[in-house]
């Protein structure tokens, strides 16, 4: 099957022109599950008019003596933010890793998503039961907004506590995913036992795994308390399903696993979100407000009988709001919550799989951020990211080190890198889920609480499950959504999407010269991580099409943008 044959672009009419090196980087991609190349057709127009050629000089980033290096500075932001830009870079270089930390911490969140879609009119009664805006409110923080690092741990954040725009039911479904990326946002840098607090009221959660008006046991009807969230939040959010060593590994007792709970368990604390609903303040629901106001109790659905969980018992009587405090308390306390959650937020931003030390160390900071608290996401957050492991380039043959950079995440690094904008402030990027014919991964768009990939999902028949190693991103990977993803960026950079599109003029100075043009693109996009092998390989294709004029020189543009985009050292974070 010959993937290059699908893969055409143009721009300014006229054909990019790189299928060589299309030839060369698909089966690359396929091989490693990663992307595809770009380009296509067998001829490119001549230039109309010869402009002369603007002065071939890269952009320049000045490094410290002693601070971080620029492709060591892109490399940090590929963990720690949506997307490398060249002013970051620069920053990173002039305030070291920690100091851009703590600068990031300080920076004013941006305006909420909600009110995104209150200033677009969208809380008219006329949009209660359909999705309207919600994608556009979720991609434009994601794309633009100046606190990169806490895009990048809400979206992180997303990923582990997991809901789904599909999922939510009781209408303004796009006024529930805003108010619940706003409350992650919020709390990105809080406490984590407060975040489980937040989560565990949010109408978005209640929704989604169906507690929103769970009632106690009745024996006239034989029902039951829904049970979904509190499997859920133990399994998935919290402490996982077996008992763990402080560095994330399996304890092991006579020489099995032990489960941290069990059915019994799930009963008695699904007791504890009964009567759970939203808080209507006056019944009305015209308006999309008691979306973001957290669920009450109703006293009356609530079991207030004794309620016996992870070797804890609540006592009968208590109120509902009691009840869950206690739970969390109960929960918050569990011995595995420290590397369960440490080791979870490593693979969201640094690799799929940190060595037992790495969480160790993390998850040392969990349980005290040096100060006697716990739970402390910006002293975890700074662990992770200035930790030895992370910050150590690691050799060229070890596999075990990286991960696969996630379709949304290689999305934003483009937008990121090359300042996308919407003129119209719509940012009609839409779903991409299609992997057929876009990123196949769509933010808040899971098709289940499992995440778009589970964290222990291992490739079948490969060198991964070979080595024992986990590659979560994988399970979104396959032929169709390989191909998918390269024909979908390449439209996406030569013409945009909706109105959102890139800023490429300071690469026209670059064009002329591919070897200068790649160089770019390699720091920016791919931390300098590019082999010789690959830069030879796209110079050559590059070189090969048309320059001289302003067309043939955003015709090179494209067309090294969507093979740098394509290649398997991008796709693979390292």
């Amino acid at each position: 099957m010959d993937h290059s044959s699908s893969i055409v672009a143009s721009s300014d009419n006229n054909s990019l022109q790189a299928p060589a090196a299309v030839a060369a980087i698909l089966p690359l991609a396929l091989l490693t599950g990663c992307g595809g190349g770009g380009g296509g057709g067998d001829s490119a127009a001549a230039p109309v008019a010869a402009a002369p050629p603007p002065a071939a000089t890269a952009p320049v980033v000045t490094p410290l003596p002693t601070g971080p290096s620029a492709a060591e500075a892109s490399r940090f932001l590929a963990q720690a933010s949506m997307g490398a830009t060249r002013e970051q870079i620069a920053r990173v270089q002039s305030l070291g890793y920690a100091g851009w930390l703590d600068e990031q911490f300080a920076v004013p969140a941006s305006g909420t998503r909600w009110d995104y879609l209150v200033a677009r009119g969208l809380n008219n009664i006329s949009n209660k039961n359909g999705e309207a805006g919600a994608d556009a409110t979720i991609w434009r923080k994601l794309l633009s907004s100046p606190d990169t690092l806490r895009q990048r741990i809400t979206f992180a954040l997303s990923e582990i506590l997991v809901t789904s725009v599909s999922g939510f039911s009781g209408g303004w479904k796009a006024f529930t995913a805003a108010a619940y990326l706003d409350l992650l946002e919020t709390e990105a840098f809080g406490n984590y036992r407060r975040l489980l607090e937040k989560v565990s009221t949010s109408p978005a959660m209640g929704e989604f795994l169906t507690y929103r008006g769970s009632v106690k046991f009745r024996a006239s009807t034989g029902a039951l308390p829904d049970e979904n969230y509190a499997r859920e939040l133990m399994q998935l959010f919290t402490i996982g399903l077996v008992n763990l060593n402080p560095d994330g590994t399996p304890k092991l007792v006579g020489g099995q696993q032990e489960e941290t709970y069990g059915l019994d368990d799930i009963a008695g604390l699904a007791r504890v979100f009964t009567g759970w609903n939203y808080d209507l303040a006056g019944g009305n629901t015209d308006t999309p407000d008691y979306k973001r106001r957290p669920m009450i109790v109703n006293a009356s659905a609530h079991e207030t009988g004794s309620k016996t969980f992870l070797g804890k018992t609540i006592a009968a009587g208590l109120s509902g709001e009691e009840s869950l405090k206690q739970a969390l308390d109960t929960i918050f306390a569990h011995s595995n919550m420290a590397p369960f959650v440490s080791r979870q937020l490593i693979m969201r931003l640094v690799c799929s799989n940190p060595s037992p030390a790495y969480v160790t160390r993390v998850a040392a900071v969990f349980n005290n951020d040096g100060a006697g608290a716990r739970g402390n996401l910006t002293a975890v957050v700074k662990a992770i990211l200035l930790d030895s492991e992370a910050r150590s380039a690691p050799p060229p043959s070890d596999v075990r080190f990286g991960k696969q950079r996630e379709p949304i995440l290689r999305f934003a690094a483009w937008a990121r890198a090359f300042k996308a904008s919407s003129a119209s402030d719509a940012w009609a990027v839409g779903n991409t889920s299609d992997p057929a014919t876009r990123l196949g991964q769509s933010p808040l768009r899971a098709a289940s609480v499992f995440n778009f990939f589970r964290p222990g999902y291992v490739p079948p028949n490969s060198a991964v499950a070979s080595a024992g190693m986990v590659a979560p991103e994988f399970q979104l990977t396959n032929e169709s959504s390989v191909v998918g993803y390269v024909n979908y960026m390449q439209t996406v950079v030569s013409r945009g999407v909706g109105d959102v599109k890139g800023d490429y003029s300071a690469l026209l100075p670059l064009a002329d010269t591919a070897q200068l043009l790649l160089d770019e693109l390699n720091l920016v996009l791919a931390a300098g991580q590019l082999s010789t092998t690959t830069m030879s390989l796209l110079k050559g294709a590059i070189d090969a099409m048309p320059s001289g004029s302003d067309s043939a020189r955003t015709n090179r543009i494209h067309a090294a943008l969507t093979l740098v985009l394509a290649a398997p050292e991008f796709i693979i974070q390292k």
